[in-house]
């Protein structure tokens, strides 16, 4: 029997491709932000972050009207280890099944709140293999600039402690 609570999340590519699967906790869904909770369920072996162990908890935040999600690394101890925005189409949530469609633009938040945009190359080579449209160039692009902006202002979900105001609460103040 299916649990309410349970979601699977699809990533695929801009060609339709499944890219990768899992599946989370939902933790709290308040108007268009959806909040996971997951753990890796086997390693994963990532060309930026080195070897991804399994057991490692994520907190996801989907919004299903913007072009980005991100991924709160946490410690045993439930403190940020890092943030991991990928830069997407609006995911869309449907039978307890999110999906999106990765657009290759990642950004790298370490908890000082420094940060690196990353693949953007790959974004470009992608964009001319699966000839991305102007609207989706131009919206991945601002997608970025806002996730730089959120963390520059240290804005909700990129607070320095996660667990200082109640996420529902920080989550209430930015709706």
């Amino acid at each position: 029997m299916e649990r309410p609570d349970q979601i699977s999340v699809r990533v695929l590519k801009y060609n339709g491709t499944e890219h990768r699967r899992w599946n989370a906790k939902l933790s709290q869904h308040s108007g268009s932000l959806l909040v996971l909770d997951a753990e890796f369920e086997y390693e994963v072996q990532h060309d930026l972050l080195g070897p991804i162990e399994s057991g490692t908890r994520t907190i996801e935040y989907y919004w299903l009207d913007r072009w980005y999600n991100i991924f709160r690394f946490v410690n045993q101890n439930s403190a940020t280890r890092l943030y991991y925005c990928n830069v997407n189409m609006p995911p869309s949530l449907r039978d307890n099944m999110l999906t999106y469609i990765d657009l290759d633009i990642d950004v790298l938040v370490q908890p000082d709140f420094s940060y690196q945009v990353l693949d953007l190359d790959e974004f470009e080579e992608n964009a001319n293999r699966y000839g991305y449209s102007e609207e989706v160039k131009s919206k991945a692009r601002a997608a970025v600039d806002e996730l730089v902006s959120m963390i520059v202002a240290h804005q909700f979900p990129f607070i320095e402690n996660a667990s200082s105001p109640s996420v529902s609460s920080v989550v209430n103040q930015t709706l």
